[in-house]
């Protein structure tokens, strides 16, 4: 080791790097990782370039899953974006891997060396490698799910005035007949079998920032609470605090990345969260021997072939083909005359400005330098600051396609158009951007926030319920305290059920059930029956009313094994919200909800807790081991519901249950060096260790850990 440092865990078993140089605080950093989670980074590179069936096991269950990642090709395409790092960016990038390499071949994992894999250096490329993971496994593939569930909908004959009314304003450019002409490869339904991997799954969030006015220190605030899938071992989350110098900064860090994502620095603290921006669109192309079509000149261009080898354990290698052009990745063989979908994702072959946020964060000193560096990351996050001037600040960051007037890139095109091209990309300067609102607070929640930018990169946001409830209790404090926003991150009142309790209420039936769900709170804590029977009320609505368009099967399996109905409720609550609709069939919406209350209240009413029990599974060894071992932990209960501030959400999705649920909390109040967090899980990702689930009771309790930089605080051996 070269740099001259030391690492110890605090008394709670986080780390902290204390080094006399930048890179190696870096290089200590990169060290933590590769002890504390050396087996989840490397399974998080595997899986990136997709070697599971060629390093793990070769089932075909891991097949598919290697096959996706090939396709993504997030392996390829690095050295422009990291020769376009500076210098200083690219020694602590070199130092961060040289730590990772210090401690994963001073101990391999075990779990490797039982599989029989020998860890490969960690590069610079796999760290670009896990930025676009990030950026896209759930959250941008979110967007292009929802949009090939659309193609789905129109192949499946439902109206055009109905999915106008569900999708309202995104239709611009629809040819139904042409889209019904598509020959789809990968379907939406039945889903594949990605996330029975372990693979990370990402969702939503909250995050807001406060100014020392409306603060009970008289400094601003920042509080985030990404909602992530947390029923796997270990969290997603790293915790770290990393010092050299008078500089700091700690909170939480992803390992395989360099930097600290969310959290604090001695000059300002930031939240992140997902925003939802349109960034990838589909094309129909028109194929056939190994060509696809192009107007004015009615040319026939050959696609270029990426080929791929897949080498599987014991079992013959498998040569995958993927036909690529300017719009991506063709979803068919274009050696079969038709008509398919090659979809492209902006940020796919984008370059490392994740990385280079991630490294500069010592350099940023004020909500003022902030911006334009959190502006610039080309995956599409919602940001906020505060600095300890007083300023605060809203930054909406990603790459968005600038494409013709009156298409918005929610419907498939005709890619033999040139006028349906990408005209470049929009200044991330016209991005929506808020600085010192009036309000004193701002507040981002996956919703719709265009108003704050020159153009509107969302077009499928997230419902509004979340971000409302937030605002509606930082409006009604003027003294908040840092306890107070760890109280909002466990606050279960729901909007949504407000707001069709306003509908539903005068139209129960006088029964038990009836009288239970009149009464009820509107919170979904782990004791009430009300939120258990609403759910059974809202379910019943949205089954008769979209299943009578879409098919009652398909509702069905949206609901129970994918996220859509989770993601983008917003577009059903619409429809099930308006006083009249097309897929209403004829019917009023009092006769609708008196029908769905009558035949969902003829169940049992049980505790909203006792429906959402859920284990918190291994990544590598989930459920294929005795409980008695103790890699797989639980149940958990998961309190919350889809439009809560704490979001609590249950679904299979590839036959496995997953979760959306506050994965770290993470409170900063700049009036002192302190970051206070919670983790739904440990440090470790080593079974053994004592911090394997540490965190986990303050997690479930609502108790905060201090993360400083005191030098006085008791220490152990890392």
């Amino acid at each position: 080791m070269k740099y001259q440092l030391d690492i110890w865990r605090d008394q709670s078993g986080v780390p902290h790097v204390v080094a006399a140089e930048e890179a190696g605080a870096y290089w200590g950093l990169g060290y933590v990782h590769g002890k504390d989670r050396g087996m989840q980074l490397l399974y998080m590179r595997i899986l990136g370039q997709g070697r599971v069936s060629e390093l793990l096991d070769a089932s075909d269950n891991s097949l598919l899953v290697d096959k996706f990642f090939r396709r993504m090709n997030w392996s390829g395409h690095t050295g422009p974006p990291l020769a376009a790092l500076n210098g200083a960016e690219l020694a602590n990038l070199d130092a961060y891997c040289e730590g990772v390499n210090a401690a994963i071949f001073e101990k391999v994992p075990w779990e490797y060396k039982m599989l029989g894999y020998q860890p490969e250096p960690w590069t610079r490329e796999d760290c670009l490698l896990l930025a676009r993971m990030l950026g896209y496994l759930t959250l941008a593939q979110s967007q292009a799910e929802m949009e090939l569930l659309f193609v789905e909908m129109v192949q499946a004959g439902v109206e055009e005035p109905m999915l106008e009314e569900l999708f309202p304003g995104i239709l611009g450019g629809l040819d139904a007949a042409l889209i019904k002409q598509v020959t789809l490869g990968d379907r939406m339904v039945p889903n594949t079998a990605l996330w029975g991997t372990g693979a990370p799954r990402m969702m939503a969030s909250n995050n807001w920032v406060l100014s020392g006015a409306k603060t009970a220190s008289g400094k601003p605030m920042v509080a985030n609470d990404p909602h992530l899938e947390i029923n796997r071992l270990p969290n997603i989350w790293s915790e770290a605090v990393l010092s050299w110098g008078e500089n700091y900064a700690m909170g939480g860090t992803m390992p395989g990345l360099p930097g600290v994502l969310t959290g604090r620095t001695n000059h300002f603290a930031w939240g992140v969260t997902y925003a939802f921006i349109d960034a990838v669109d589909s094309w129909m192309e028109k194929c056939r021997d190994g060509c696809y079509y192009r107007q004015p000149d009615d040319q026939w261009i050959p696609f270029r072939q990426r080929e791929e080898l897949i080498l599987r354990k014991k079992k013959p290698a498998e040569t995958i083909i993927f036909y690529e052009n300017d719009h991506g990745v063709l979803d068919g063989d274009p050696t079969q005359e038709g008509i398919y979908l090659a979809t492209r994702w902006a940020a796919g072959e984008a370059g490392a400005k994740m990385l280079s946020m991630a490294l500069g964060v010592w350099g940023i000193h004020s909500v003022a330098d902030s911006l334009s560096s959190l502006g610039a990351v080309e995956s599409g996050w919602d940001f906020v600051a505060a600095d300890n001037d007083g300023d605060i600040a809203f930054q909406m960051s990603g790459l968005v396609p600038r494409r013709r007037p009156g298409v918005s890139g929610f419907v498939p095109l005709p890619g033999w158009l040139p006028e349906n091209d990408w005209d470049g990309f929009h200044d991330p300067a016209d991005m929506p951007v808020c600085r010192n609102p009036e309000s004193g607070f701002f507040a981002t929640a996956n919703h719709d926030l265009n108003q704050y930018g020159k153009f509107a990169p969302i077009n499928m946001p997230m419902g509004s319920y979340r971000a409302e409830r937030i605002n509606q209790l930082l409006a009604e404090g003027e003294k908040h305290t840092a306890a107070q926003m760890g109280q909002m991150q466990y606050d279960v009142y729901s909007l949504q059920a407000e707001r069709f309790m306003e509908i539903l209420r005068p139209l129960l039936p006088m029964s038990l059930q009836g009288e239970i769900l009149r009464q009820w709170d509107l919170c979904y804590d782990a004791d009430s029956l009300g939120a258990f029977l609403f759910e059974q009320v809202y379910q019943a609505l949205y089954l008769d009313v979209f299943g009578a368009g879409m098919g009652e099967e398909l509702i069905k399996y949206l609901n129970g094994e994918t996220g859509s109905f989770i993601d983008f409720y917003q577009n059903f609550d619409r429809v099930l919200l308006a006083e009249e609709s097309l897929w209403f069939g004829g019917r009023g919406r009092e006769q609708l909800y008196r029908e769905a209350a009558a035949k969902a209240l003829q169940v049992k009413p049980v505790r909203w807790g006792d429906q959402r029990q859920f284990t918190m599974s291994h990544i590598l060894f989930g459920g294929t081991i005795p409980g008695f071992f103790g890699f797989d932990r639980g149940p958990e209960t998961a309190i919350g519901g889809r439009a809560t501030i704490h979001q609590g959400q249950l679904y299979r999705s590839a036959g496995r249950q997953t979760s959306f649920l506050p994965s770290i909390r993470v409170i900063a109040d700049l009036a002192e060096d302190v970051l206070l967090t919670n983790l739904a899980g440990g440090p470790s990702d080593r079974r053994w260790s004592k911090y394997y689930v540490s965190d986990m009771a303050n997690w479930r309790e609502g108790k905060f850990k201090r993360l400083s930089t005191d030098p006085h605080q008791s220490k152990k051996k890392l």
